[in-house]
């Protein structure tokens, strides 16, 4: 009897209800002509195929679960039925999903969660993007021979209609000008210079990518140092301050990843050997309010310290010794680096990162499952997978090890409450103010010739009230104030006045 088979038995768990990963495929695509590209379709249908030839099984067949991550970058009918049609099989449950880039953890933790109440016998998520193919095909006006566009989808929500009409109006709308307000405020609850909180992103931004540059499946394999990440050029301009190109997700790829999961024992009686099984220990999730406009503050997530705390917790003092910690943008690792009690010079992911590994939108932590899944088969003791999706709104951690689980996979994952009890009193939004106004967090945002088109200041009007203002591009004391490397400008106060067309216009002091 191996030590796995050993401990199995004393967990006294039936083996079909302990859900393992068996197979993880992965496809990345790089046309020369784009009218050969993949669609998102057939690009998912392959790594579905790789996943089940990674498992070195006929597991398809028995399919009894899709989820599918929901793609931008083309739209169908019905997509998770269409990959079903193209693989020939039809589970009980072929279903697409909402935006979210936690999702692909939520679905392979729900899969395994079915598994474990027998439910399901063999689970399959997956997802794909073509952006880059279909991006190029528009820019040189080829008609993809792809599957007919449907028209009469609507493009997925994307977040922006559950924020305030002003917020929008100024800007706050994408995930860059978004994340940027948790960026200042957390440097300045840390007692960083924005010139030290600089430094660490591109640090950490370095470790991304030098991990990406070893990924087969990566879409950018090239290393970069600290400096030249957070360095605006002409190639690397800035977006939204601080973030340049080099420190964004870039969603321009063609890539796609499949995990399939099953039990133990039809594992077993395919003939997967227990080597190439991963298991899963269970998991958190939790979230921020969407209206981002609705949390206290913006220097911590309670979501996330909550799933990550209950993360640690299943892990169980031991430390991970395999990480994937989401990378949109360097706050989200930042913060979650702090939470977990790790170093600076820590391992942050298996995969790459969102700006070097490639940004397949909503999909990435799938290809860091198929990463992480690889990195136990070949040592890892125990693996967090931390994904996140929204404006820092979702939250989710999965936790897998090379070891059965002692105990049943737990049903209830939401740490919800915990993250509630956490959070202090929202302070009142309002849209008229005048007299002086402190600052609670910021960000600039640049247009493609990296000049600054206007900043947008969160503002304490009072200390029960907030406001958001513009600063005007024409006000320069102002923004250099903001972009002072030596000091940073949170709690500084300032002017707020109406501008000419309504909206509130603030000046720092001088």
């Amino acid at each position: 009897m191996t030590d796995m088979t050993a401990n199995a038995a004393r967990t006294a768990i039936p083996a079909d209800r302990i859900p393992v990963i068996v197979g993880v495929g992965e496809i990345s695509d790089h046309p020369t002509n784009p009218a050969e590209g993949l669609e998102p379709v057939a690009l998912i249908v392959a790594a579905l195929r790789r996943a089940e030839a990674d498992a070195g099984s006929t597991l398809l067949r028995d399919l009894d679960s899709l989820d599918v991550v929901n793609f931008v970058s083309w739209r169908y009918h019905d997509p998770a039925q269409l990959i079903c049609k193209q693989l020939g099989i039809a589970p009980a449950r072929a279903n697409y999903g909402p935006v979210g880039g936690e999702s692909p953890i939520r679905f392979l933790h729900e899969a395994a969660q079915r598994i474990a109440r027998g439910e399901s016998k063999v689970a399959a998520v997956a997802g794909g993007e073509a952006q880059s193919t279909a991006t190029k095909a528009e820019r040189a006006g080829i008609t993809l021979p792809w599957t007919p566009f449907a028209h009469d989808v609507p493009s997925p929500l994307r977040g922006a209609h559950y924020q305030h009409p002003l917020a929008v109006a100024l800007g706050l709308a994408q995930p860059v000008a978004i994340y940027p307000l948790y960026d200042a405020a957390t440097a300045a609850h840390w007692g960083q210079s924005p010139r030290a909180a600089l430094a660490e992103s591109g640090a950490l931004w370095s470790r991304y990518a030098a991990v990406a540059a070893t990924n087969p499946q990566a879409w950018l394999k090239r290393t970069f140092d600290g400096d030249t990440i957070t360095t605006p050029t002409a190639d690397n301009r800035l977006i939204a301050w601080p973030y340049s190109k080099l420190m964004v997700a870039n969603p321009s790829v063609n890539q796609s990843a499949a995990i399939i999961v099953t039990s133990l024992a039809h594992a077993r009686a395919a003939g997967i050997p227990d080597s190439r099984l991963v298991y899963v220990h269970g998991g958190a999730s939790a979230e921020e309010p969407r209206d981002i406009l609705g949390r206290d503050q913006f220097y911590q997530s309670h979501a996330q310290n909550a799933v990550l705390g209950e993360a640690r917790s299943i892990a169980d003092g031991n430390s991970f010794d395999a990480i994937e910690l989401y990378s949109c943008f360097p706050c989200v690792p930042k913060m979650a680096r702090r939470t977990l009690g790790l170093g600076e010079n820590f391992e942050p992911t298996v995969t790459g990162g969102l700006t070097f590994f490639g940004a397949p939108l909503n999909d990435y932590m799938a290809h860091a499952a198929c990463a992480m899944t690889r990195r136990i088969r070949s040592g890892a003791r125990l693996g967090l997978l931390y994904g996140q999706g929204g404006y820092v709104t979702k939250h989710h951690a999965l936790v897998l090890s090379p070891q059965p689980p002692r105990t049943p996979l737990e049903q209830d994952t939401s740490v919800q409450a915990k993250a509630d009890a956490a959070r202090e009193k929202v302070p009142g939004f309002v849209t008229e103010a005048s007299g002086a106004a402190t600052l609670e967090t910021f960000t600039i945002l640049y247009n493609r010739k990296g000049e600054a088109e206007h900043g947008v200041a969160v503002l304490r009007t009072a200390p029960a009230t907030r406001a958001l203002a513009r600063v005007p591009a024409d006000d320069a004391a102002t923004l250099a104030r903001l972009t002072d490397g030596d000091n940073t400008p949170i709690g500084i106060r300032g002017a707020i006045h109406a501008a000419g067309d309504g909206i509130l216009e603030w000046r720092a002091e001088s």
